[in-house]
């Protein structure tokens, strides 16, 4: 059973949560299930550290835990790619990108990015009522973080939370998806064993109880919430975390728009689609699930994007080649599927795809054509490898229709024209945007969305300053 971290000690518990393979349905491992006490014992640890030792004034000290951090990830890289495979369903040749390569590169990019960050700016001096005054701004570690991750990605979503959490000061309690908790706490004890990172620092939780949930949102103790998850969550951990004025930074859904212009080419477009679409089989939040494209060359696009979903191999995401894994549990395997089939009633046409593969949690990698823009299956997050054509009548039409959501996350244009693809691309509302294949995906790009796709930016210089306070002082000049 892996444990829970709690004030520097591996905690085990009375209850347990499985942990299930999703490309086999069978059972890995079990994870420790944290109560209500847990949960209230691991913020008290933390507001413990930030409160009584120097974490939070140290940064020489928080850079050489984090460079350390960064080794010892590194040399377990193998194992923690086994467990991805196992745990996540990510097929192994992605797991050099964000399912484990680059989150461990973002620990080392906060590590260098905190040696050299200036928490200090000075603003000069200013008269005020016959004297004059000397002023400077401070930039504070914002205290304690409750850190809260989704099953996609689990590496990266908690190493994007913890490091740059780490890095500004804070210290953090990190509650694990409940789909895969072995990871969670996997990182909890090579921090525990393999780190110097003191006790109440960082504290590793995973449970299905919505109670130990929710003490991380209203806890008096716990500073700011950040939160990678669906938007319905989001809101009602904006509504929790209101009653104590917390700061909160939620990265949430998507639902992001593919825009081909008429200029663009029909090959390239196919390829982007089939091949994001069916990245990690769909479940990533800032997938571009809507391609849309100009209604004259509808039926043509349609057909080359059915053409490369065929030759896209799913399977056994251990094997080397397979590009397609499952998804994470039969619960959302159903939900996929019967979003899937509303729509074909609903009229949009099946070209490809909307079936379940067993055994396992796999699903057909689904094209609907047609598709109405106010329909749910072009307004509602899937989160499974489901493509959904939209036609469009000229650009003005296609960023409305890009536009035509409750999300803003990502989004891509294609055209033969780069000044026409960035005019359309500075149109649509979304957080970050490729320009014919452009690729924004790096620690240094600051990610994050518009509307209801969240609040804040996680990587980046930005991602640093969201766990940060401003204070401005001032004393007489010259003292």
């Amino acid at each position: 059973m892996k444990r829970l971290l709690i004030d520097g000690k591996l905690v085990e518990t009375e209850r347990t949560v499985d942990s299930i393979n999703p490309a086999t349905g069978e059972v890995i491992g079990q994870a420790a299930e944290a109560t209500v006490e847990h949960t209230t014992a691991a913020v008290k640890a933390a507001r413990k550290a930030f409160d009584t030792t120097n974490w939070s004034t140290d940064v020489a000290f928080r850079v050489q835990c984090l460079n350390q951090l960064h080794d010892v990830l590194l040399k377990h890289k193998e194992e923690l790619r086994e467990l991805t495979i196992a745990e996540v369903g990510h097929p192994r040749m992605i797991t050099d990108g964000p399912a484990l390569g680059d989150p461990i590169n973002l620990v080392k990019y906060y590590a260098d990015l905190a040696a050299g960050y200036q928490f200090t700016q000075d603003l000069g001096t200013v008269e005020s009522r016959g004297a004059q005054h000397h002023r400077w701004v401070e930039r504070e570690p914002a205290g304690v973080v409750s850190a809260i991750v989704a099953y996609n990605y689990p590496t990266q979503l908690a190493l994007a939370k913890l490091a740059p959490a780490l890095a500004a000061g804070c210290t953090v309690i990190l509650k694990g998806a409940p789909d895969t908790p072995l990871l969670a706490l996997a990182l909890a004890e090579l921090i525990a064993n393999e780190t110097d990172i003191p006790p109440g620092v960082v504290n590793v939780i995973t449970s299905l109880d919505i109670d130990a949930a929710e003490v991380l949102t209203s806890h008096p103790d716990v500073d700011l919430v950040t939160f990678t998850g669906s938007t319905a969550v989001g809101r009602r951990i904006m509504e929790v975390a209101s009653r104590t004025v917390k700061k909160v930074f939620l990265e949430l859904g998507g639902k992001s728009a593919l825009v081909v212009l008429d200029d663009a080419n029909h090959d390239m477009a196919a390829m982007m689609a089939a091949f994001t679409i069916c990245s990690h089989a769909g479940q990533g939040c800032a997938i571009t699930s809507r391609l849309v494209v100009p209604r004259a060359q509808h039926d043509a696009i349609v057909e080359k994007v059915a053409a490369t979903l065929a030759q896209i191999k799913v399977g056994d995401p251990s094997a080397p080649d397979t590009y397609m894994g499952p998804l994470i549990s039969e619960k959302q395997r159903d939900k996929v599927d019967n979003i899937v089939q509303r729509a074909i009633t609903a009229g949009a046409t099946l070209v490809t795809g909307g079936q379940k593969i067993n055994p396992g949690y796999f699903y057909t990698p689904t094209l609907l054509a047609n598709v109405d823009p106010d329909s749910e299956i072009a307004q509602e997050e899937i989160f499974g490898p489901v493509l959904a054509v939209i036609p469009h009548d000229g650009d003005d039409h296609a960023i409305a229709i890009a536009n035509n959501s409750i999300f803003g996350l990502s989004g891509s244009v294609l055209s033969a024209d780069t000044d026409r693809a960035l005019n359309v691309a500075r149109r649509i509302r979304s957080g970050t945007i490729s320009v014919n294949g452009g690729s924004w995906y790096a620690p240094d790009a600051p990610f994050g969305g518009y509307k209801q796709s969240g609040i804040g930016r996680e990587s980046g210089l930005l991602g640093l300053e969201e766990f940060l306070e401003v204070k401005t002082i001032a004393t007489p000049a010259g003292t």
